[in-house]
């Protein structure tokens, strides 16, 4: 079945979809909610609104998903997937840690890809986190990974975890195994994080 066509110009008129907008707005700045953010985010993208908008947005998300995840590790929660707000949370920070890697940030985008695994409360996402972290530690550039690793065409798309990549060439279990001397590595990091919660 095939999207019906949006037609930008009407929306962009259309007072209904504007006040929307606006109610977004404020609600996700006054809830600072991220997952209301991204709804915003994708609304001003349809719209095709300013840059300087877009970017304010973005900003918002990626700023508030730091303080929250640094709220998850100083109180020792984990981010619950079936939760919308610490769902949209993890993926802001997900979707920071995968630019760190396509701009060749290879120590930022581990660090990310293993304080996910550490804090997502899923085992599959969990897994697949360290897939992440192990690659970048065994020295893939982000295109191998992505050329060599992922398994574009197994993406469900109806998954509201499609955000994540988890889907790969091979079966996470043997990747993690293939890749077991830079998990060992990986889990050696994550001990510092357990250190921290036992004091």
């Amino acid at each position: 079945m095939e999207n019906p066509e949006i037609h930008v110009e009407e929306l962009k008129k259309d007072p209904e979809f504007l006040a929307n907008i606006q109610r977004l707005e404020i609600e996700c700045k006054e809830e600072e909610s991220i997952a209301k953010g991204y709804q915003l985010l994708d609304a001003q993208l349809i719209i095709e609104a300013p840059e300087d908008e877009i970017n304010e947005i973005f900003t918002f998300i990626v700023n508030t998903a730091f303080d929250r995840l640094a709220e998850k590790l100083t109180s020792s929660q984990s981010f619950d997937m079936n939760d919308a707000e610490d769902l949209a949370t993890a993926r802001a920070i997900y979707e920071h840690g995968i630019q760190r890697y396509s701009e060749n940030d290879k120590k930022g985008a581990k660090e990310i890809f293993l304080v996910l695994n550490y804090t997502i409360d899923h085992a599959d996402l969990k897994d697949a986190m360290m897939v992440h972290a192990a690659a970048v530690m065994a020295g893939n550039s982000f295109e191998d990974f992505i050329e060599n690793l992922v398994d574009v065409e197994g993406v469900n798309e109806h998954d509201p975890l499609a955000f994540f990549i988890q889907t790969f060439t091979q079966p996470t279990d043997i990747l993690l195994t293939m890749f077991a001397k830079h998990v060992k590595q990986g889990k050696e990091e994550l001990r510092v994080l357990d250190e921290s919660k036992e004091k």
